[in-house]
């Protein structure tokens, strides 16, 4: 009898080799050669490496146990500190974990089907090896006998293949390396036994069970757990971890996420998964994995998913998608994630980023709550928009972001209703916004700026009566510029017909008369400069106009550029770039460098004090007394409206020493006058009036707001800061 054992144990030593040869007679690479000459060996031994077989002592550098492939998310910070996720990408939804955070069963499950002997082998199961080469000489085709380490190897090669962005190449990397040839199987023979050399057994399993594919884009126990069960790896029950494990074979054939496709049955629903369960769950009995009663309740267990799909895409972040969808155009336009837009989007998809941003969800939820109730999605015969963006002054952090549109990037949605909408109309072209729009009178502010710093006093009066011809302005980067009547015939919002107004009063009443009377005594290059200071861009990219229209706001800007630009008058002249993310962290636990705002003086601090002076004269006694008389708590405020030609864009901007906001109804495209138009929340044109105080009273509530520096309206500003 002992005998007989003997001559089994020595046939099966030497099929393996006869088994390798076969494959080795078949092979074209001599490193293969040298590699499967040793297999038998290695395999079946802990023996030390010698020259004779240092064919595995180097690995590739791609196959080191490294981070995967994780999916990234974006999150805002409640007041008390806790998060909030508003949206997660992946291109393999992934979340890896250590080996004690994933259920025994599951590691168990995976031993006993995949690799029975895998904690006795050195990479490669000489058993599944002999299987394999019988095959292959009985059909001709190499198949199974795979480790769970030379699963590991596939699995890495494939992932390589997955990051490559030229198609051409992916597919070509693809089939290199899952092709069912003798070449591929004896270098992911020789990868796998490096690899045990290198790694211990929990390592290798925990990194294959993490970057197992579990069905579409499911990759990752942890994923897998989340996504069929609605729970985490480490709490699976039995029946459940075996189920996962069944789909690591074939995620197409044995799948759990439609009970009734066509490769389950729709009489069977998921028959085909169960009867692959049930198999694992006898050959984890027959291992001595499970006992037998663990068995009997286990087998007994119907299949029962709990589809939990995950959070993907800024659609998922609700009135919130648009702030969302800013923060991932900084992540693919900012140098600090990668060189160029495609790898800094691969990197955040792939990442394993948690990004926490600026976002307050108490100013947010109050600007989605005050548009929605104050302007509709859709009005009938005008296609109406709304917006609100909040800046914190001496910071650039940006803290709300709001449009009254459902975000939707699917051309397909989109047709279905004029509510839906993938441009950001708060930003600009470049950061998926729209081309801008007209602020009317709120763009004012720039030339008083520049008045005060050329040393005209807020008291000085200028010749304001219209006029037929307005003559030459004067401009010293383009020349002078002549406006007849012919070219433009600008007139007042209220037929004010006043001949002698002060810089304070054009400023109180919003008068264009009296501003194009302040812009003749300046040099329309100069104005132009100082909006720049200012952080003024338009948002489709092209420079600025600086004609004589353009200083009563005819330039297209985005709304959080005047937002950031209000911020920088109320932090004396210090303009802060505008950032959304506070922090990143990598999948590694790491913080990576987040963009940082810019700040700079814009104009000299005499400057805006006199300004913030004449500008809160516009909350008490001006144009924004509505809003300001709305505020509550009032702290001391500053804010100058805008309203365009017939009326077809109404705004209001303003801040507190602490926060500016900008709110605006405006017409995205085409027409309509505000003040012939009634929402159900009332006019039109005073919406902006009910939804700016709505957002500041939460900020002044929660920022509070100290007073501003003025200056007297007589005083004579002698500036520091040159214009330009």
């Amino acid at each position: 009898m002992k005998r007989n054992t003997e001559f089994v144990e020595r046939r099966t030593f030497l099929g393996v080799l006869g088994g390798l040869v076969g494959l080795v007679a078949m092979s074209s690479s001599a490193g293969l050669l040298a590699a499967v000459a040793v297999t038998p060996v290695v395999a079946l031994s802990s023996i030390a490496a010698t020259d004779t077989i240092n064919v595995f002592e180097n690995l590739p550098e791609f196959l080191s146990i490294d981070r995967l492939s994780e999916k990234s998310s974006i999150y805002a910070t409640r007041t008390d500190g806790s998060v909030a996720l508003l949206a997660s990408f992946y291109d393999q939804n992934r979340i890896e974990v250590a080996l004690a955070a994933i259920s025994p069963y599951v590691r168990d499950a995976a031993i006993a089907s995949e690799d029975p002997r895998f904690f006795e082998h050195g990479g490669v199961d000489l058993q599944g090896t002999v299987r394999a080469a019988v095959s292959t000489f009985a059909g001709g085709e190499i198949q199974g006998g795979s480790s769970i380490t030379q699963q590991y190897v596939k699995n890495v090669l494939v992932q390589k293949c997955e990051i490559m962005t030229d198609a051409t190449e992916r597919r070509t990397c693809y089939v290199a390396a899952t092709e069912t040839t003798p070449d591929r199987k004896l270098k992911e023979m020789r990868l796998a036994i490096g690899l045990e050399k290198k790694y211990s057994k929990n390592d290798i399993l925990r990194q294959y069970l993490n970057i197992a594919g579990f069905g579409g884009t499911v990759y990752g126990i942890e994923a897998a757990a989340n996504y069929y069960f609605n729970t985490a790896a480490a709490n699976l029950t039995l029946p459940q971890a075996a189920s996962l494990v069944a789909t690591i074979n074939n995620p197409v054939k044995f799948q759990l996420d439609d009970p009734l496709s066509e490769t389950n049955g729709a009489a069977n629903g998921y028959q085909a998964n169960l009867t692959r369960r049930d198999y694992i769950l006898r050959d984890m009995l027959t291992q001595r994995k499970i006992t037998r009663a663990e068995f009997d309740v286990a087998i007994q267990t119907p299949i029962e998913p709990v589809i939990t799909e995950p959070s993907t895409g800024c659609q998922t972040a609700a009135g919130s998608a648009f702030f969302c969808d800013y923060v991932t155009h900084v992540l693919r336009n900012d140098p600090t994630f990668g060189a160029d837009e495609a790898t800094r989007l691969l990197n955040f998809r792939r990442g394993g980023y948690e990004v926490f941003t600026t976002l307050d969800l108490d100013l947010q939820n109050t600007a989605e709550n005050t548009i929605r109730a104050n302007v509709p999605s859709t009005y009938p015969g005008w296609d109406v928009g709304s917006v609100i963006s909040s800046v914190q002054v001496g910071t650039g952090r940006v803290l709300a972001m709001a449009q009254n549109k459902d975000y939707s990037q699917d051309p397909a949605v989109q047709a279905t209703g004029a509510n839906y909408t993938g441009i950001n109309y708060n930003t600009d072209y470049v950061d998926g916004g729209s081309s801008g729009f007209q602020p009317g009178s709120t763009y004012k502010v720039f030339t008083l700026a520049e008045w005060l710093k050329e040393g005209h006093s807020l008291n000085e009066r200028v010749d304001s009566r219209r006029k037929s011809n307005w003559g030459t302005f004067q401009d010293s980067c383009l020349g002078p510029q002549n406006y007849d009547k012919d070219k433009w015939d600008p007139k007042n919002d209220a037929k004010e017909s006043g001949a002698n107004y002060s810089a304070l009063e054009a400023t109180i009443g919003s008068i264009n008369t009296g501003y194009i009377g302040m812009a003749k005594k300046l040099d329309l290059c100069g104005i132009r400069k100082t909006a720049e200071a200012f952080g003024m861009h338009r948002a489709d990219g092209d420079p600025l106009l600086q004609n004589a229209a353009s200083v009563i706001g005819t330039n297209e800007i985005a709304p959080l550029s005047l937002a950031v630009a209000f911020a920088g008058i109320a932090n004396n002249g210090v303009v802060c770039t505008p950032v959304v993310i506070d922090r990143i962290v990598d999948a590694a636990g790491t913080e990576l460098p987040a963009p940082q705002s810019q700040c700079s003086q814009a104009v000299d601090p005499a400057v805006t004090a006199g300004m913030a002076y004449a500008m809160s004269r516009v909350m008490t006694s001006g144009t924004a007394q509505q809003s300001y008389q709305a505020t509550s708590p009032r702290v001391p405020m500053i804010g100058k409206t805008g309203t365009t030609d017939g009326n077809k864009d109404t705004w209001m901007s303003g801040a507190s020493t602490k926060v500016a906001t900008v709110a605006a109804v405006i017409s995205l495209t085409g027409d309509a006058n505000q003040r012939a138009v009634f929402f159900d929340s009332g006019q039109a044109a005073t919406a902006r009036h009910r939804m700016w105080p709505a957002v500041m009273s939460v900020a002044n509530a929660k920022y509070g707001g100290g007073d501003f520096a003025m200056s007297s309206p007589n005083a004579v500003i002698r500036s520091s800061t040159p214009s330009g």
